[in-house]
């Protein structure tokens, strides 16, 4: 089993939670997670994997931490 800590940001946050441990079998990528988690990858404007902006689409590690932001809206 692995762990990555997941944070959440702004509209992002479920059920008020900022953040989570998420335990998974085997390295996964960062989409498989949203699926797991049930955020559509349209709702994430910014994806951070330790910190690091990431557009593709990587595989996570234990003891990875990966931040959502949603898009900002306003006018």
């Amino acid at each position: 089993m692995i762990k990555i800590e997941v944070r959440y940001f702004a509209t992002l946050r479920l059920k008020g939670m900022k953040k989570e441990i998420i335990e998974v079998a085997d390295e996964i990528k960062t989409s498989k997670l949203l699926d797991i988690l049930g955020i559509k990858r349209e709702d994430v404007a910014i994806l951070l994997v330790n910190g690091i902006i990431t557009t593709s689409d990587p595989s996570l590690k234990d003891k990875d931490v990966v931040s959502l932001f949603p898009p900002v809206g306003g006018g």
